[in-house]
């Protein structure tokens, strides 16, 4: 006969062997390692991701470390080596770690003030100038980010193949990689590239909208630039947000946890949150790793686009 006794000391055992296996992990990872590519300068990086970071580290009970990495080359071998457990990825890097058999796996990504979660790569110009279309720039200059940059670099090709462009490096008088989002709008601001490939999600989220909140982007004679100052001559079909990634190698109550900590942190740590998210984001989405498939094959798409021109 089962007693009242018998299935409390089952259940006292099952809570012991739940407490034991995150114990195991916590002393097999005493800290975590979680890597973020800068699309702003590395002081505005670690003001915004601070407080998670630290919501993390008592979430999860282990020390988390923020590692600010130079670019998503960085943090794809990182995760190779080991040495970077989380990861926030672009959805082009993501899959290029994928391609180049990192052990990493996709659970979650961003939700968008508006539910989505979804993004584009757009052109931008400044409003001042004659430019309208991309046909209007040829023997101009084009800011793009990074080398494994989605919405920066990859999508931006694949549009412009698309429109019949098959050698950006012919077609413009130069191709500048500039190393971050910011740089690019910079880069384009100051006068030194005529067009800048960049993420957009809405007029109020976008790394454009970051920087003239924060007042980044100036004119000649010193004054704020302004969102009139700037016009989109290009966007792309909707891009999926970059996921959020850990090593497929951690133990699964390790991953269960981590993925919890992130899914809780908009109700459990609002402050943090809403200073990671600059108040443009609701919350993180369940996600899993086919969901970037679609962006492997864009990424097949660019190797082979660049093969093309090599030969």
């Amino acid at each position: 006969m089962i007693t009242r006794r018998f299935i409390l000391a089952g259940a006292a055992a099952l809570a012991l062997t739940a407490s034991a296996s995150a114990e195991n992990w916590k002393a097999k990872y005493p800290e975590l390692t979680f890597a973020v590519v800068p699309a702003e300068n590395a002081s505005g990086v670690t003001e915004r991701w601070a407080p998670f970071v630290s919501y993390l580290s008592k979430e999860l009970g282990v020390k988390v470390t923020l590692r600010i990495a130079n670019d998503y080359a960085a943090v794809i071998e990182g995760q190779r080596a080991g040495n970077i457990q989380i990861a926030s990825y672009g959805s082009a890097s993501f899959a290029r770690a994928r391609l180049t058999g990192v052990k990493t796996d996709a659970f979650a990504n961003d939700i968008n003030a508006d539910g989505s979660t979804g993004y584009y790569s757009v052109f931008f110009v400044k409003a001042s100038s004659a430019y309208k279309k991309v046909d209007d720039l040829k023997g101009k200059n084009l800011g793009l980010v990074d080398p494994n940059s989605t919405s920066g670099n990859n999508v931006p090709r694949f549009e412009l193949d698309k429109m019949g462009i098959h050698d950006a490096e012919g077609y413009f008088s130069k191709v500048v990689f500039t190393g971050s989002h910011e740089n690019a709008m910079l880069a384009l601001s100051q006068g030194t590239v005529d067009v800048a490939a960049n993420q957009w999600t809405s007029d109020d989220d976008s790394t454009l909208a970051q920087m003239l909140t924060k007042g980044m982007l100036k004119n000649a004679d010193g004054s704020a630039m302004k969102k009139d100052d700037f016009r989109i001559i290009h966007k792309s079909a909707p891009i999926i947000n970059g996921p959020y990634a850990y090593n497929s190698d951690l133990p699964e109550d390790a991953k269960a946890a981590i993925a919890k900590a992130f899914f809780d942190a908009p109700a459990k740590d609002k402050a943090a949150f809403d200073r990671l998210s600059d108040g443009q984001k609701k919350g993180f989405h369940p996600a899993t790793t086919k969901d970037w498939d679609g962006t492997i094959e864009l990424i097949k798409f660019v190797d082979a686009l660049r093969k093309k021109k090599a030969s």
